[in-house]
């Protein structure tokens, strides 16, 4: 559940509805579910049983499957790519995070009647978009340089259920709108014309990888804290469950919302059919809805974006823990002025980001999501398939699950991963170029 907490997010109730509404749809959809099966979840099982068998941070975890000095350095590699993905994520999460943080505010002050504050913080101006990421690494580098996980993982744990009771309430009152019937029809029928589509296979895959964090280093360093006992092929796919069942209610809830924003007259597409600011859609449609409930829309506005704020909040703690915990451990430097140096630098370049948005937002997004956290995912895979080698990856596996040995999943798995997952990945790849 800590490890769902870590994948469940912005990149589920954010990324996905945003990639789904400007790929196709149902298209988008299937693709997408498809690539978390072939490819999610079977490196993810690679990723978190790396993580057990180093029990450290990422980049000495990825070491001790090499065998000699050059193995070694050419994991060290992989790793430190690794390390490099969340501390982008998290720059551009920051972000959306902050846009989030200020709708929970505004949220309040709406209730209280302060419209010009409302006003204020619904609008996505300069100002305010700097004034949120650094409030939200605020509470970010609290948390981290505490040590303090358990207690928020704890409570993203009792909190995610509440998240799906309120995403299937939001839903059953969406189908009563105008205009919800055909953003479900364009939502979960597919056109498989366009599922072949290099840029939404490139799409799809970066937020696989986005979502669940594979090559990130988070679940890597929550496989690091996994006991023998444990069953990481079972772990891994409750994991990928949770994240892609809340990924599929944030659609069935946001695709239909916009087809009811649509109807009231919210301007959602362009006259060539594009996605009007996609990036900020899933803040102009949730307001939108929110307030075609009445009162009641303004409790359910505050629930919801508190419900967000302790997903997001959960989310980039791991994301901050990765940098941090290398560094300490590597340098033995004190936690606190560890993060707050780490975070401080990430919240510069977060600010730059806000002060180029035009031109650094999507571009940090594409680098990060779609081209170098596939690439390390893949890295691992090659590491763990090749060079950790397979009687030694069985060894780790079988510790938790001693069944394991006779089932089908061990027969495919390690040849799978170790040669389809590769060639999968340079494929999608390389159909965008």
């Amino acid at each position: 559940m800590a490890a769902a907490g870590a994948a469940v997010g912005l990149g589920n109730i954010w990324g996905f509805p945003t990639q789904a509404a400007s790929n196709g749809g149902g298209a988008f959809l299937i693709t997408y579910l498809v690539l978390v099966m072939v490819l999610g979840f079977p490196m993810l099982v690679m990723e978190v049983a790396i993580g057990r068998h180093g029990q450290a941070n990422p980049v000495d975890s990825v070491r001790k499957l090499g065998r000699t000095p050059l193995q070694k350095a050419m994991a060290s590699l992989v790793g430190y790519a690794g390390m490099l993905v969340p501390s982008l994520v998290l720059s551009f999460y920051a972000i959306v995070a902050g846009w989030l943080l200020a709708f929970l505010a505004a949220a309040v002050t709406r209730i209280l009647g302060w419209d010009s504050a409302t006003t204020w913080l619904q609008a996505f101006g300069l100002e305010r978009n700097i004034v949120w990421t650094l409030a939200f690494y605020l509470l970010t580098i609290l948390v981290v340089q505490a040590g303090v996980r358990r207690g928020i993982e704890r409570w993203s744990a009792r909190l995610m259920p509440a998240l799906f009771v309120l995403f299937l309430l939001l839903f059953f009152y969406i189908l009563t709108q105008d205009g919800a019937m055909v953003g479900l029809k364009h939502y979960l029928v597919p056109d498989f014309g366009k599922v072949l589509e290099p840029d939404l296979l490139i799409s799809a895959m970066g937020q696989a990888f986005f979502s669940l964090t594979i090559g990130g280093c988070s679940m890597l360093m929550y496989g690091s804290y996994l006991n023998n006992k444990e069953n990481i092929p079972r772990t891994a796919f409750q994991v990928t469950l949770i994240d892609t069942g809340v990924a599929f209610l944030a659609g069935l809830v946001i695709l239909p919302a916009m087809f009811v924003a649509m109807h009231n007259g919210v301007t959602i597409f362009a006259e060539d059919g594009s996605l009007l600011s996609s990036d900020t859609l899933v803040f102009v449609v949730l307001p939108a809805l929110f307030d075609t409930m009445g009162p009641i829309g303004l409790v359910m506005a505050l629930v919801f974006f508190v419900l967000m704020g302790i997903a997001a909040l959960t989310s980039s703690i791991s994301m901050l823990e990765v940098p941090v915990s290398y560094t300490t451990e590597r340098f033995k430097a004190p936690r606190p002025l560890v993060t707050w140096l780490l975070g401080g630098g990430l919240a510069l370049f977060s600010v730059i980001i806000c002060l180029n948005f035009g031109t650094l937002f999507g571009l940090v997004i594409r680098l990060s999501t779609q081209n170098i956290q596939p690439l390390v995912g893949l890295g691992f895979c090659v590491l763990g398939g090749w060079m950790w080698g397979r009687a030694r990856l069985f060894e780790e596996l079988v510790q938790g699950s001693p069944e394991l040995a006779a089932s089908t999943f061990w027969r495919i798995w390690p040849w799978y991963v170790r040669i389809v997952c590769p060639l999968l990945v340079l494929l999608v790849i390389g159909s965008s170029w």
